[in-house]
């Protein structure tokens, strides 16, 4: 198979102004991975916005699951053209049906207050962590088949997490996370194809972290979990061409649901994006 380029996934066939189609990978999960909605939707939205501005923030739903076998299309409404601000609301389609809604506020950049509390941790630098793909591909054959036949999907992303959970034997741990990540392929510099990009990767690991003290793996077959919402705010450029440490938590669990809140820190210690997830963890009996 030819390498894979995350930045071809958020190349949108024009259909008409405001209508877009993309293409879908399939990473071997049960449905579509959030990730590549997140990343497109926001890519949609910014095919209607003048230059200038930037994606300041998205929220976004998860509808129904969506088929990693076919197509999505974007529908993209004008909400509203300000001086400062604009904001976009964007339908993913699948066979005739919503699958997922996103509303995302764009800005000028102007001057303002300054401050940051955040705290980037200490933790181990990049190069000192082994790549999350070695894992998988040292655990092959241990892999569900359509897991191993989307492997090198799950390449263009260089992830690498800290203190790694094996996901065959998940143990109780505090829901804390800690994961270096950065694009394989060069992504350049322009603000759509690295937000879109970090959008996309943020769905990686995230929700999982949710699992982490109840001790089940997200291998385990009686497990259902599933992407509700994810809201995501931009604070600074992004530069996916660099190492960035996503710093995942998990406050809550309860009535079938987990919410997990995220941080992402350059290499400098300074935080240039935020997300929020909640989303289905539900065990069946079998």
């Amino acid at each position: 198979m030819a390498e894979v380029k995350l930045a071809s996934l958020m190349e949108l066939e024009t259909i008409e102004q405001g209508i877009y189609r993309a293409q879908s990978w399939d990473l071997g999960f049960r449905a579509l991975f959030g990730g590549q909605v997140l990343g497109q939707a926001l890519s949609a939205a910014y095919k209607t916005v003048d230059g200038g501005f930037t994606a300041h923030s998205f929220h976004s739903y998860f509808l129904l699951p969506g088929d990693a076998k076919k197509p999505v299309m974007y529908d993209v409404e004008i909400v509203r053209d300000g001086r400062s601000f604009c904001t976009r609301r964007v339908k993913a389609i699948q066979e005739g049906r919503n699958i997922f809604y996103m509303t995302a506020s764009f800005q000028l950049p102007e001057d303002g207050m300054e401050h940051q509390f955040a705290v980037m941790p200490d933790v181990p630098p990049p190069q000192d962590i082994t790549p999350d793909i070695a894992f998988y591909e040292a655990n092959y054959e241990k892999l569900a088949r359509p897991m191993q036949e989307a492997l090198s999907y799950h390449k263009p992303v260089d992830i690498r997490t800290v203190d790694a959970v094996n996901s065959f034997s998940a143990k109780k741990r505090d829901p804390l996370r800690y994961i270096w990540l950065r694009a394989q392929e060069e992504m350049g510099t322009d603000a759509q194809i690295n937000q879109a990009s970090l959008a996309y990767a943020s769905d990686y690991h995230f929700l999982s972290t949710a699992l982490q003290p109840h001790g089940v793996s997200m291998a385990d077959r009686a497990l259902r979990i599933a992407t509700i919402d994810h809201a995501m705010w931009f604070h600074k450029p992004v530069n996916f061409n660099e190492w960035l440490l996503y710093v995942a938590e998990s406050p809550f669990s309860g009535n079938a649901r987990g919410i997990v809140k995220g941080q992402i820190f350059n290499r400098q210690g300074e935080l240039v994006a935020s997300t929020m997830q909640e989303g289905l963890m539900r065990k069946i009996d079998r």
